[in-house]
């Protein structure tokens, strides 16, 4: 999805970050996988303590979509007890371009 595309649309942003056994499951690559594949932007990255955090943006509808697969579904072998999502907003339009893995 480029910027010119969301013209128009309910975009929203939102955070999350993923509590379980989520490292070293290959979530992260999963997870720009189903960004991606949903025409989101946004990133990922694990932190020191564990969890996955990371920021999608794109139609109210998709975000949504993405949160259900990051709160039930993720990467095959990974275990998520809890999923964490904070401040979502409205935006005008999309802040960064692609979904990418961050270290």
């Amino acid at each position: 999805m480029s910027a010119g595309d969301s013209a128009g649309r309910n975009l929203v942003s939102v955070d999350f970050e993923i509590f379980g056994h989520v490292q070293g499951v290959c979530f992260r690559m999963y997870t720009e996988k189903e960004g991606l594949r949903l025409g989101l932007v946004g990133w990922v990255k694990n932190t020191y303590g564990g969890t996955v955090v990371g920021q999608a943006q794109g139609p109210a509808p998709l975000v949504e979509e993405m949160k259900v697969w990051l709160s039930k579904e993720g990467s095959p072998s990974c275990r998520i007890t809890r999923a964490s999502f904070t401040n979502q907003r409205a935006i005008d339009k999309l802040e960064m371009s692609g979904f990418s893995t961050r270290f």
